[in-house]
């Protein structure tokens, strides 16, 4: 039977740390960032129902959403963050298992890299969940460091997360991922190990 295995983890903790490894492996890894990407380009499904919901301010001079922008609206008001959750959660998870299903028809084993995978409900869709996790502190410079944020931006987006203590309480499959990257990549061929033996 195929095993579908679903990674998550907060804003910055390596998931694609995590994800580049098993790609390299040999594992199918599919990427819900980039499915929801290539939604939002124009002519895309969820390109009309944003613009549509949002208006034209969202959008830069060619057209193509202004990710900026839209990101500022949704992590400034959680009023807008719930209304767009609500909007793209349909039309995302319809792609996502369609892709999930074409996979299962080939892979044993194979991944869904899906970051807000417990605060959307997905786990009814995996047949377990990993969690890459970093401590909190970490995860903050990091994220400043990554997106060029201040620390209250920083905070403001990981406060729109579910806390990392109540994933820790969700699964007991979990990577740290706040040392070596060797440090990582031995966990998870540990968690490799096991599935590979069933």
């Amino acid at each position: 039977m195929t095993q579908v295995i679903g990674i998550t983890g907060g804003i910055a903790s390596g998931k694609s740390t995590v994800t580049a490894y098993l790609r390299k492996c040999g594992y199918q890894v599919i990427d819900a960032d980039q499915i929801v990407h290539q939604l939002q380009q124009k002519g895309g499904k969820l390109h009309q129902v944003l613009v549509e919901a949002f208006g034209s301010n969202i959008l830069a001079e060619d057209g193509e959403l202004n990710r900026e922008q839209l990101g500022r609206l949704v992590f400034e008001q959680a009023e807008i963050r719930v209304r767009l959750s609500q909007l793209q959660d349909r039309i995302i998870r319809e792609a996502l298992l369609a892709e999930r299903d074409r996979l299962a028809k080939t892979q044993e084993v194979f991944f869904m890299d899906i970051p807000l995978l417990f605060e959307l409900g997905y786990e009814d869709v995996v047949s377990e969940v990993w969690l890459v996790m970093l401590a909190p502190d970490v995860q903050l410079e990091r994220l400043m460091e990554r997106n060029q944020l201040d620390e209250e931006a920083a905070k403001q987006r990981l406060a729109a997360q579910m806390p990392l203590e109540e994933k820790k309480k969700r699964t007991p499959y979990q990577i740290d991922n706040g040392g070596e990257r060797l440090a990582t990549y031995v966990q998870v061929d540990q968690l490799l190990q096991r599935i590979e033996r069933r």
